[in-house]
């Protein structure tokens, strides 16, 4: 199976860390994964803002780049769930029948980190080892767009002395939404507060998701109350292998 990685443009220019970790795990469960070069945006920040006909040439450019391979893993439910569900939509409206086809052939074969892990290796013990209090916050795309259930927490689960809390109203939106934050900063903010609070209550010092855009939001907001709570993507968490003697 020829694997490659999709790291996203906000990941790439933010958060490579988790790109390194994805390839850690995967790596460690004996695949090969490439990183085509010819990658950039995937057209959602373009298609969530109205200006659709603009990220057409992205989304030719995706169907492009990651045409030869059997799958595509991201780190990103908000990214895999562009692919997959809007990509048509964009090239049936605005691209040609031949793209359209493309991209309708290629949103299968896209695949979120943690879905590619439980579904397609059929693997939830991927050997880390993360002794810390850790609490996961479902992302709004991973829970209500993906429907990723439980397998982020099936993964959390098997990791090796990690102490997993459960986060209250762990279904609530953190208030980040993409320009949501921006345009609406007042009502953000107040949902920041309560994802926070939440967050606090459990005496975690780790929190994860699948999306580093809402770990950003909530890591700002706690780290301007002064908390010390890290914010990790999940693939950092199952990256690690600290003290493992396994």
């Amino acid at each position: 199976m020829r694997v490659a990685l999709f790291i996203t443009c906000f990941n790439d220019t933010l958060f490579p860390e988790t790109g390194r970790a994805v390839l850690a795990v995967l790596e460690r469960l004996g695949h090969t994964v490439d990183f085509p070069q010819e990658q950039t945006c995937c057209g959602q920040m373009h298609f969530n803002t109205g200006y659709r006909p603009d990220a057409v040439p992205l989304v030719a450019r995706f169907a492009r780049t990651f045409a030869e391979y059997d799958a595509v893993v991201t780190p990103s439910a908000s990214c895999a769930g562009m692919v997959r569900d809007n990509h048509p939509v964009l090239a049936e409206k605005y691209g040609h029948p031949g793209l359209h086809q493309q991209v309708t052939e290629m949103g299968p074969r896209v695949h979120e980190f943690t879905e590619f892990l439980v579904d397609v290796l059929g693997v939830t013990d991927v050997g880390a080892r993360f002794p810390h209090q850790v609490t996961y916050h479902p992302t709004c795309h991973s829970l209500r767009g993906l429907r990723l259930g439980d397998r982020p927490l099936r993964l959390l689960r098997a990791v090796e002395d990690i102490d997993l809390r459960e986060l209250p109203a762990a279904d609530s939106c953190c208030g980040f939404g993409g320009t949501f934050a921006v345009k609406n900063a007042e009502t953000s903010a107040a949902m920041l507060t309560d994802k926070a609070q939440g967050v606090l209550s459990t005496g975690a010092d780790v929190l994860c998701a699948a999306d580093n855009s809402c770990l950003m939001h909530i890591g700002g907001g706690l780290s301007r109350q002064g908390c010390a709570v890290r914010t990790m993507h999940l693939a950092e968490i199952l990256a690690a292998t600290e003290g493992a003697t396994r």
